[in-house]
């Protein structure tokens, strides 16, 4: 769809902080020259105030191998995507996500039940870094998928004839029950609030691409549920190994988007794994994980 893919090129090259810019080379620098694009997204994509918040970012690569020194961290990337990782720079925090261009566009697409990724870059991203002519294309090709592919299977359980903003936030709502999070019930209501304007242009050509593509987005959402949220117990597990003080962003994430007071002890910090698997039940239990 050629009028999706001219939006998905024109939101994905809108400026950001230079800060954010110098972040993205950083990070793509410390995988040279593996590195084929940095893509910056999240909440602090729309937020202006990036002192004391975590910034978010994907590092696309050419190969994985190609991109780590050890081997483990290569094989773990392709075993479970994406491999993440703590960073700072500039005296700003943040963590960056690691795909291959083939994964990339594998999980934007109908081809995985996993909501991760494509229900991510659904809503606005911005190529922060690039190596080419070539990788800024194939970004573009993959993004495109993610808006369509969401729709399509929204459009498998939710009511058809809703009104653009409402469909939006429906779909965006079973995403966020695909996953364990720790945001609020309504966080797929606010995304979508937060830019009426650009769901609404989205939504014609997006839309046109979702019924083009048929049976093969739709699926069983209570399959997807699960798998989600066993993924993302999987993805925790590993993130163990990879993540430096991944225990205290995991609470800070969950005290900010959730509004609790965890407070770890000096032992659960250091054993980051164990913490999350006792505190996972106590979390869902109480509704702060869901």
């Amino acid at each position: 769809m050629p009028e999706l893919r001219d939006l998905v090129a024109e939101e994905l090259a809108l400026p950001v902080d230079p800060r954010v810019t110098a972040m993205a080379e950083a990070i793509a620098a410390a995988h040279a020259p593996a590195s084929r694009a940095v893509l910056f997204y999240g909440s602090c994509l729309r937020d202006v105030a990036l002192e004391g918040a975590m910034l978010d970012f994907y590092l696309i690569v050419s190969d994985y191998r190609q991109a780590y020194p050890a081997r483990w961290l290569a094989a773990a990337n392709r075993l479970i995507p994406p491999n993440v990782f703590p960073f700072a720079h500039g005296g700003l925090a943040a963590k960056y996500a690691v795909l291959s261009e083939a994964d990339f566009h594998r999980l934007n697409g109908p081809e995985t039940r996993s909501v991760s990724v494509w229900a991510r870059f659904a809503q606005p991203s911005g190529r922060v870094w690039v190596a080419d002519a070539e990788a800024r294309g194939r970004v573009v090709e993959a993004v495109s998928r993610a808006a369509p592919t969401l729709l399509s299977a929204a459009l498998s359980v939710v009511p058809n004839e809703q009104q653009p903003l409402d469909l939006w936030k429906a779909a965006f709502a079973l995403t966020y029950s695909a996953e364990l999070r720790a945001e609020k019930k309504e966080r797929g209501t606010n995304v979508v609030d937060q830019d009426p304007g650009r769901y609404l242009r989205f939504f014609g050509p997006a839309m046109a691409a979702a019924r083009a593509c048929g049976k093969r987005c739709s699926g069983s959402w209570r399959r997807r549920r699960l798998e989600g949220k066993l993924l993302s117990v999987a993805r925790l597990a590993k993130a163990s190994a990879t993540f430096a003080g991944g225990a205290e962003y995991i609470a800070w994430k969950i005290n900010r988007h959730a509004g609790t007071k965890i407070e770890l002890s000096e032992w659960q910090k250091r054993h980051p794994l164990m913490t999350a698997v006792t505190l996972l039940p106590r979390l869902i239990r109480s509704g702060a994980v869901r």
